[in-house]
């Protein structure tokens, strides 16, 4: 479908410099996907993936650790 869009001209240059995107309408459409997929992403979120708040409990293993499964770094050290 063609149309007519007043866009900000260095924003778009930007975003499809930044993600190699070879078209303006690849550029907005892209946009438009993503905006679309946090909306849905959100309303599972919201809806609790159809579990009770005892099942989304019970979905997530006691022995999880999030902290276990990040990469140790050294602190890098400023200064004197």
């Amino acid at each position: 479908m063609k149309m007519t869009m007043h866009i900000d001209e260095a924003l778009l240059t930007r975003v499809m410099a930044d993600y190699g995107f070879v078209s303006k309408t690849e550029a907005v459409e892209m946009a438009l996907r993503e905006l679309d997929r946090k909306v849905r992403f959100r309303e599972i979120g919201k809806a609790g993936m159809g579990m009770t708040p005892d099942e989304l409990e019970d979905a997530v293993d006691p022995a999880y650790d999030l902290n276990s499964l990040r990469v140790a770094e050294t602190p890098t050290k400023y200064g004197k």
